[in-house]
């Protein structure tokens, strides 16, 4: 059969069963034969009882339908906007989930706990199993709950190590950033190397105190992403680091600080440059004009993208409706973080977006996937941040005093694959919270200046509940109105403008403004007395969230 143009699995030995299961319509499982769990996706170990005897059981092929979004901003080839991306628990067993599509249905009609059965699209060589509500539907069927639910996350911290804190040998002394716009047309280097000398020279060094370099997401194919990582600045400055480190798999986009951290109090390194940058808007323009060839088709691995679900914003979508049917939160309780983020923007010269903006401009904007609309996105654009992170020893001898470190909130508790993972909140931010929480003796109360990862408004939502400002599910409340999140609030929150109107800097423009905010360099935005602050990146990637102090 010929292709449609959407992207297509990788057919393995491993995962053939599921792929060619259309070939006689019905729908096949891993499971383990040991404790008869399913697994999914394939794995070569249970993940439940760790056995090794693994088959393959075919199932009834009917499904709850847990999550789904219609998505009206991203086409493909084969799929032209709108559809419907959705999420179906299998009934035999609803730890698994499955990314599909609901089809051969109004979205209108589509309601969380559904009865669903699957129908096999042949593609090629694969069947994709789609989803569409069966006939007769009875009450809609409670969502399964988490495997670890909000409330346990705590119970399964892991103490500490040691009675001794890598945290207190470690210190952010120095904070850089380039340029920042949609479409500079600058080299992603360019602005790299502008960030670096900057946050340098914030520090009182020079490059030649620099030993130590860290970055995200390293030198991977990340088009529009990176710089290159960290061996393209090291050939550009010519550095001869002791120590070094760059990937995409570490404790979210500020994931490269908090390693510096570790290698500063390891004694790797005395003084480690950490740096982050996106050319988006650039990238993005020169593709438009054929100067950059668009990444090369063919095969995927991800169980996501045959069904259209190419943005994290498909599967974040999912999780705020289902924070919506849990808790009662809604579109205006996600408006109250894009109208706080545009007010905070207005007092700061280098952000992307400072117009202002009422609830009828947020509730108004064209949909991008349900519930989201274009201010529930964070701005793409083009911009370094860089960091210098040092042995607290050293950086007493520096001109500026140090944002000195308190805890660090790295574990991994929930499960990685996104669509496997925690439901109603952002998977990767309630287990870090909680780890954070534990090594320390400070407390919520404690913070004075919040600068939480907002790639989406429901990023920001999940890590203000997640980290203990308000309770699970109360975010309704505590956000109503934005007074408690404002800079005179309760909790001032992205005070630069976050990345919903400064600029998407992935996480990296947050650590940058809680030093600023700390050393009380913010100028018209600075939050009064500010000396406690806590910084948390990414969410699904995992996350990583970090708590800072001033040195006084």
């Amino acid at each position: 059969m010929k292709a449609s143009g959407r992207p297509l699995p990788v057919v393995t030995r491993q995962n053939r069963f599921f792929w060619t299961s259309g070939a006689d319509g019905r729908l096949r499982i891993q499971e383990c034969e040991s404790c008869a769990a399913l697994i999914h996706p394939p794995q070569p170990i249970c993940r439940y009882c760790r056995g090794q005897q693994l088959g393959v059981r075919e199932v009834s092929g009917f499904a709850t339908l847990i999550g789904f979004t219609v998505n009206h901003r991203f086409s493909m080839p084969g799929m032209p906007a709108p559809y419907v991306v959705a999420q179906v628990a299998i009934e035999e067993d609803p730890r698994v989930r499955l990314t599909t599509n609901a089809v051969e249905c109004d979205p209108g009609q589509l309601e969380l706990g559904m009865r669903m059965e699957v129908v096999f699209q042949q593609d090629a060589d694969v069947w994709l199993p789609l989803f569409r509500p069966v006939g007769e539907q009875g009450p809609p069927a409670p969502l399964p709950v988490d495997e670890i639910g909000p409330e346990q996350i705590r119970l399964h911290v892991r103490p500490m190590a040691t009675p001794e804190k890598f945290e207190d040998k470690a210190a952010l002394t120095g904070v850089g950033m380039s340029d920042i716009g949609r479409r500079l047309m600058r080299s992603p280097m360019e602005l790299t190397l502008e960030a670096c000398e900057r946050a340098v020279a914030d520090a009182g060094l020079t490059m030649d105190d620099i030993d130590g370099l860290a970055s995200y997401p390293g030198a991977g194919q990340v088009g529009g992403f990176g710089e290159g990582g960290v061996t393209a600045v090291e050939a550009a400055l010519g550095l001869r680091p002791t120590w070094h480190n760059g990937g995409i798999e570490t404790f979210g986009p500020g994931g490269s600080v908090i390693a510096a951290m570790i290698a500063v109090a390891a004694g790797a390194a005395r003084h480690v440059l950490c740096y982050r940058t996106l050319w988006e808007s650039t990238y993005s323009e020169l593709m438009k004009r054929g100067e950059i060839a668009p990444p090369a088709g063919g095969r995927t691995p991800s169980w996501f993208m045959p069904f259209g679900a190419t943005s994290a914003a498909h599967t974040l979508a999912q999780n705020a409706q289902r924070h919506f049917h849990h808790y009662g939160t809604d579109r205006e309780t996600l408006g109250w973080i894009a109208l706080n983020q545009r007010a905070n923007a207005a007092l700061n010269p280098t952000a992307v977006y400072r117009d202002p903006m009422t609830m009828d401009d947020y509730l108004s904007a064209r949909p991008i996937t349900t519930p989201f609309g274009l201010y529930d996105c964070d701005v793409p654009c083009d911009g370094s941040i860089a960091v210098i992170v040092s042995a607290v020893d050293a950086a007493r001898d520096l001109p500026k005093p140090p944002v000195l470190v308190e805890a660090v909130g790295t574990q991994i508790v929930e499960r990685i694959e996104w669509d496997q993972s925690t439901l109603a909140h952002e998977p990767h931010v309630l287990g870090p919270a909680a780890h954070m929480w534990s090594r320390t003796s400070m407390r919520p109360e404690d913070v004075d200046v919040a600068e939480l990862y907002d790639g989406f408004t429901f990023n920001c939502l999940s890590w203000i509940e997640g980290l203990g400002f308000c309770g699970i599910g109360e975010a309704k409340d505590f956000l109503d109105g934005g007074k408690n999140i404002a800079r005179d609030g309760v909790l001032p929150l992205n005070t630069h403008g976050g990345q919903l109107s400064h600029g998407r800097t992935h996480g990296m423009g947050l650590i940058h403004e809680a030093v600023t905010q700390l050393r009380g360099e913010a100028g018209a935005r600075q939050v009064a007395g500010a000396r406690v602050a806590v910084a948390a990146t990414g969410g699904l990637s995992p996350g990583g969230a970090m708590l800072l102090r001033s040195d006084t």
